[in-house]
């Protein structure tokens, strides 16, 4: 079982950035494809972005396309989710997710494809 960890969220005005990390607890994910996604109050939970197993695949959603980047970093076992020109309808609970299948070439961005889920951290964008 691997369980994720995320940190970084918390208040920000519009047009300033954020930095989420996350990072698994007791086990490396560095086979795994990774993700994020986001549930804000009254909303179904979205895709964010995602990041194959190399790093050499990624892949946005449109509304983030531009102004979010998504990176990992092999040697601190820890995905990265760069928010930057954050807009007050960025404002959700952020989840990290990894998908469990091995060495996955492209990237997946359905919340079923995704086996494990972090806590979440609130991300919240001030107008």
């Amino acid at each position: 079982q691997v369980q994720l960890v995320e940190s970084g969220g918390g208040l920000v005005q519009a047009g300033g950035s954020l930095r989420l990390s996350c990072a698994p607890s007791g086990r490396t994910f560095s086979t795994y494809a990774l993700g994020w996604f986001r549930q804000a109050p009254g909303k179904e939970r979205e895709f964010v972005a995602a990041i194959s197993w190399s790093g050499g695949n990624t892949y946005y959603a449109d509304s983030v396309k531009g102004r979010f980047t998504i990176s990992r970093d092999h040697a601190k076992n820890t995905v990265y989710l760069q928010m930057n020109s954050l807009k007050p309808e960025d404002t959700a609970v952020y989840y990290c997710a990894a998908d469990a299948t091995p060495f996955r070439g492209v990237v997946v961005t359905t919340s079923s494809d995704y086996n494990y889920w972090g806590q979440g951290t609130q991300v919240t964008v001030s107008s």
